[in-house]
C-alpha cells in the first residue's frame, strides 16, 4: 500500500467518516492522529494548533477573513475590538497587531497600489468601508451610498466583501443589508450599482462575498456568492448577468481564486440538523467542483451536482480561505468558540 493510500485510509478511519444515511451526527476526528481531508488532488494535512495565541492577551471573537501579504505574512480579521487584525508567519508565530475600531470587521482585502500594500475592510456594523495600511493607518472611509438612491438610512447598508481590479478600482457587495453591488474607482467615487434584494438572475439573497475574475484575460469578471441560495453568480465588470453555478447544500462564503481554481469556505450544510454543519469546496476552472474537505465526494448525476453535506465535524462556521504561496490553506471560522485559525498543509 502506498504512503499517499495509507494516510488517506487511516484518516478515514480516525475522521470517523459517515457511511451511515445522510446527516448522521455520528461523526467525530482524533485530533492526536494526522488527519486527511479532501478529495483527488486536493487533499491536506490538517494542523488544529496553527495560529493559536493566548487569549487573554490576543484574543479573536470572529474570525471573518484571511489574506497573505506580498510579505508572505498571513493576516487575520476578527471583530475582536482589542485586536482587530492579526499578523502571522507561515509558521502561525504571532507578528504583530492592531485595532480596536472595527466592532462588525468582516471583509479583508488585499490592495497593491505601487509596490505597496493596503487593506480594504468592511464593518457592518458601522456601515462603512475603510481602507487602510498594512498597520493600520486609515486612509480613507466610505459611507452608505446615499447617492444610490437604493438607501433610506445607512442602517440598511450592510457591507460585507470587497474586490479589487487591476486598475485600482474595486466593487462592495452588501451583503447583510440591501444586497447591492457598488463600483467604485481607486478614488473612492462611485460608478455603478447593480444587483438588490430578489430571486431573479441579477439579484441575490445574501450575496456575501464577490471576487475579481481574471482568469480568462479576455473576458474578466465577478463571481459573487448568493449564499442563501447555494448559488455562485457570475457579472460582467458592468454589472450585467451571466450565469449562476449551483452548489447544491453548499452555503458558501466569498469565492478566493488562486492560480486555476476557486476556493470557498462553505459556513453550514443547508439541510444539515447541527448548525456548526460546514465544510470546504474546491472548484476547478471549467466550473466543477473537485474537492471538499470535510464533506462529501463532490458527484455529478447527468451534468448535475449532488447535494453537499459534511461528513466530518471538522469545522465550525468556516466563514474564509486563505491559499498561501505553497498551495496551503487556512480557514477562518465564525462563531466556534473563539478560536484560532486551522491550517490545511497540500500533500
Amino acid at each position: 500500500m502506498s504512503r499517499r493510500s495509507f494516510l488517506k485510509q487511516s484518516s478515514l478511519v480516525s475522521l470517523g467518516i459517515l457511511t451511515s444515511p445522510l446527516y448522521s451526527s455520528a461523526f467525530s476526528f482524533n485530533r492526536s492522529k494526522d488527519v486527511i481531508v479532501g478529495h483527488n488532488s486536493h487533499r491536506y494535512k490538517v494542523d488544529m494548533n496553527w495560529g493559536n495565541l493566548n487569549p487573554s492577551v490576543t484574543p479573536v471573537k470572529d474570525c471573518h477573513e484571511m489574506i497573505q501579504d506580498s510579505k508572505g505574512r498571513i493576516l487575520l480579521l476578527t471583530n475582536h475590538t482589542k485586536n482587530n487584525v492579526i499578523i502571522y508567519d507561515k509558521s502561525g508565530k504571532f507578528i504583530s497587531s492592531w485595532g480596536t475600531e472595527f466592532p462588525g470587521g468582516h471583509g479583508l482585502t488585499l490592495v497593491k497600489e505601487n509596490g505597496e500594500d493596503f487593506l480594504l475592510i468592511t464593518d457592518y456594523e458601522r456601515h462603512q468601508i475603510v481602507k487602510t495600511t498594512v498597520d493600520g493607518k486609515k486612509v480613507f472611509e466610505i459611507d452608505f451610498p446615499s447617492e444610490t438612491g437604493k438607501y433610506n438610512n445607512k442602517e440598511e447598508f450592510k457591507p460585507t466583501e470587497t474586490t479589487v481590479l487591476p486598475n485600482g478600482d474595486f466593487y462592495v457587495a452588501d451583503g447583510y443589508g440591501n444586497q447591492y453591488i457598488m463600483h467604485y474607482n481607486h478614488k473612492g467615487e462611485l460608478q455603478n450599482v447593480f444587483g438588490g434584494k430578489g430571486k431573479e438572475n441579477g439579484q441575490f439573497l445574501n450575496a456575501h462575498g464577490i471576487c475579481y475574475d481574471g482568469r480568462d484575460k479576455n473576458n474578466p469578471s465577478l463571481l459573487i456568492s448568493a449564499r442563501s441560495m447555494n448559488i455562485l453568480k457570475r457579472f460582467d465588470l458592468s454589472g450585467s448577468y451571466i450565469e449562476s453555478i449551483p452548489v447544491p447544500g453548499a452555503l458558501i462564503c466569498r469565492p478566493v481564486i488562486h492560480d486555476k481554481d476557486i476556493y470557498f469556505a462553505v459556513l453550514k450544510s443547508k439541510n444539515a440538523p447541527n448548525n456548526d454543519s460546514g465544510f470546504l469546496l474546491i472548484m476547478n476552472e471549467n466550473n466543477e467542483v473537485v474537492s471538499c474537505p470535510g464533506a462529501t465526494a463532490p458527484s455529478y448525476n447527468n451534468g448535475n451536482l449532488d447535494e453537499l453535506y459534511q461528513t466530518v465535524r471538522l469545522f465550525q462556521h468556516p466563514h474564509d480561505v486563505c491559499i498561501d504561496d505553497d498551495e496551503n490553506m487556512y480557514v477562518a471560522q465564525w462563531n466556534s468558540g473563539n478560536t484560532y485559525p486551522v491550517k490545511l498543509t497540500r500533500i
